[in-house]
């Protein structure tokens, strides 16, 4: 009766194979075989025939003939290589041209092609009598050189840049070796951690604006109201209600004592704070609001809103000066600023649009999302912005909005972007994660997820707005748990305890 074949794990099979592999392979194969001279001598003789025959017998003027009777002694001890009999020819050059200075046909030298018999025949007639006899002598060294360095030619790997031997002309060319561009050391950051969270809200923190004076900020939720808070203290001041729906944005003048508010009920919101009263309405909108930003130098806010339209609204007559239209879905972020263009729009058609806020029009339109501009951040020193994403984070140049890279890596739906005036850039993602960049040059510092407040769902865990303070020392993050948090730098943090894990990655070249 036929034994049962004893039957093992795919694990133990492929360890097995592998030792087999490694016990066959483990012996030294590179190790070269003594060489046998008579064999090696053989071998030079053919290759040198076959090879060089073309460059080993080139004609000379009788000149230079008469005046080098012998060749230098290197050449000795090789007198069973093919020679010519006939006293018109020496060996003369081993290419067409005569031998630059240090250039010796040795291992690290690759003849691509052999010269045609026309171009040996005018470049040796060519031949000063003087250049023919250096040549002869420089020849015979190089010819010694092959003899010597020819038995290791096959099994050194030939240089990068090799000297080749055009056809008819045998000019030389180096290749010119382009180094791959490389990602340039990021600018040291300290870390950032958790120092304070804040809650009061009943729903989703959509929004955060602090004013200028750095003294409170103010946020707007999911569950109608702006509430104001003191920056220091993290209290509580005040809780304006009006909104019928869902805060979804919210801006201080820096111009005058005015809070600005829209929402998902369509209402964009002026508020006086020396009366903690609405003072004007901006109606004109026909579905919910996402974003406002004001302009840094004209009484002018801007709004953008699920109706695939921007609006240009003059804050002390509440006219609707232009209509920003283009886009083609929802438009999630608006953005501001003195420089043209004045204002930038980013939407769920996933396009970036720049305007002519004179005209009304589109400057530019960027397509190079795959998917959702949910947000846009200024740099507030560098004519540069950041869109985000879910497909990745993009810097672009202004005015024209140029390309400047990709910042790849964080993997979600990314709905709100923070840059300070250091170069660090904070992306917030739907999944509650927060990372850290390098703004020059798109280094990943840190990432960060925050616990969700006690009491919520580990799928509340989402990061809706983040802003600096005005010092910039502060980050704020509006979250999906209801709280708002607070981070601040690790004062203890050196580059030592906290160093630059970096490594001078070969940049991938991206078209988009």
């Amino acid at each position: 009766m036929a034994e049962d074949v004893q039957k093992h794990s795919v694990h133990t099979l492929v360890f097995r194979s592998l030792k087999r592999t490694h016990d066959m392979f483990v012996s030294d194969q590179a190790k070269p075989i003594s060489q046998d001279d008579e064999s090696h001598k053989l071998k030079m003789a053919v290759k040198l025939k076959s090879d060089y025959v073309a460059v080993l017998h080139m004609p000379v003027l009788k000149e230079g003939k008469d005046r080098v009777p012998h060749l230098p002694g290197s050449m000795h001890g090789h007198q069973s290589y093919a020679q010519p009999d006939d006293p018109e020819y020496l060996i003369t050059g081993t290419h067409a041209y005569p031998s630059a200075p240090g250039v010796a046909l040795t291992a690290d030298t690759a003849m691509h092609r052999n010269p045609s018999e026309g171009g040996i025949h005018s470049m040796a007639l060519a031949l000063l009598p003087s250049q023919a006899r250096l040549d002869a002598s420089r020849t015979a060294a190089s010819v010694g050189d092959i003899h010597r360095h020819a038995g290791a030619a096959e099994r050194s790997h030939l240089h990068s840049t090799a000297v080749s031997i055009l056809e008819g002309g045998g000019t030389r060319n180096s290749a010119l070796i382009r180094k791959a561009p490389t990602m340039p050391k990021p600018q040291w950051h300290p870390p950032w951690k958790l120092s304070r969270v804040i809650s009061g809200h009943l729903g989703w923190v959509r929004s955060i604006a602090v004013e200028p004076g750095n003294q409170w900020f103010v946020t707007g939720s999911a569950d109608r109201t702006i509430k104001i808070w003191d920056l220091s203290s993290g209290k509580l001041k005040l809780s304006l209600t009006g909104h019928i729906s869902t805060v979804r944005g919210v801006a201080v003048s820096t111009r005058s004592p005015y809070l600005f508010s829209c929402g998902e009920d369509k209402q964009v919101k002026c508020w006086d704070l020396e009366y903690n009263k609405v003072i004007r309405h901006y109606h004109g909108h026909l579905s919910a609001v996402y974003d406002l930003d004001l302009h840094p130098t004209i009484d002018v806010l801007m709004t953008c809103s699920r109706d695939a339209t921007a609006r240009v609204w003059d804050i002390r007559t509440k006219a609707n000066v232009h209509t920003l239209t283009g886009h083609t879905n929802t438009v999630a972020t608006v953005r501001c600023q003195e420089a043209e263009p004045q204002v930038i729009t980013g939407s769920h058609d996933s396009t970036i649009r720049m305007w002519d806020l004179i005209a009304g029009k589109t400057r530019t339109t960027l397509t190079n999302h795959k998917k959702s501009v949910r947000t846009l951040v200024l740099h507030p020193k560098l004519y540069t912005f950041a869109s985000g994403s879910a497909d990745n984070i993009k810097q672009w140049k202004f005015p024209d909005g140029n390309f400047i890279q990709n910042l790849s890596g964080h993997n979600a739906i990314i709905n709100t972007l923070a840059v300070n005036s250091d170069g660090v850039l904070v992306s917030g993602a739907d999944n509650g994660t927060i990372h850290m960049w390098d703004w020059r040059t798109g280094y990943n510092f840190q990432r960060i997820h925050a616990a969700v407040q006690p009491g919520s769902l580990d799928s509340e865990s989402g990061i809706f707005a983040c802003l600096f303070d005005k010092t910039e020392s502060r980050l704020i993050t509006a979250e999906a748990d209801k709280t708002i948090k607070v981070y601040k730098e690790d004062d203890t943090a050196t580059e030592e305890s906290h160093p630059v894990n970096w490594k001078p990655e070969i940049l991938k070249r991206k078209r988009f």
